[in-house]
């Protein structure tokens, strides 16, 4: 960590949202470099692909968790607005200019966004451990137009651990969602190291 460089597994020891501002902050310089083509992480590509397919032309697509942008460089043409706790990341993704906007905020709390702004969310690499959990829907769900898509990445241990599989089937009970469509997708690709086979879901679904 103190070379800058990124360790995954030091990332899933992350505690809350102030744990997350202080290590992603250190890591902004380097994390493309040092996480994203080092590891051969691919998540971003495919989560992106999942949403293209989903979206209709002229969407307001908002990227929670953006960091330094990594999903939005595969939605270029697209109205994208980036949301992140880490003010260092986003100032990493800011002179790529994938972003509409860029916002600062913490996805546990109130976001300073107005109701109904957004037809579609997305989301890799922040449902994961230590990160952020599914108290987050009630918010996300106020800021998005009825039929808005999400499709949001996770993890099969965070998805059993973190209680996101009862809320989501709670909102589809309540009428608030449609029933979740679930995508398997590799993380990594190309690249050795302890994690280079871990497979990821991406939960795929529509506010009513």
């Amino acid at each position: 960590m103190d070379d800058g460089s990124y360790d995954l597994d030091t990332a899933y020891r992350i505690d809350g949202p102030e744990d997350a501002r202080r290590m992603y902050g250190d890591w902004a310089a380097t994390y493309d470099e040092s996480f994203g083509a080092a590891w051969g992480y691919i998540a971003p590509r495919e989560i992106a692909a999942i949403l293209k397919d989903e979206i209709a032309q002229g969407a307001e697509i908002l990227d929670i968790g953006a960091g330094t942008g990594l999903v939005a460089e595969h939605l270029r043409g697209l109205t994208v607005d980036a949301l992140d706790i880490t003010p260092e990341m986003l100032e990493v993704a800011r002179p790529k200019g994938l972003y509409r906007k860029l916002m600062l905020g913490d996805l546990t709390k109130a976001l300073d966004i107005p109701d109904a702004s957004y037809d579609a969310v997305v989301s890799c690499g922040t449902f994961t451990h230590g990160h952020v959990g599914p108290e987050c829907f009630a918010e996300l769900l106020r800021i998005t137009r009825p039929g808005a898509v999400f499709a949001c990445g996770t993890i099969g241990p965070v998805l059993d651990g973190a209680g996101f599989g009862s809320e989501l089937a709670r909102m589809v009970a309540h009428g608030r969602i449609t029933p979740v469509a679930w995508r398997d997708i590799p993380i990594y690709e190309g690249a050795e190291h302890p994690h280079k086979d871990d497979r990821g879901l991406v939960m795929v679904f529509r506010r009513l």
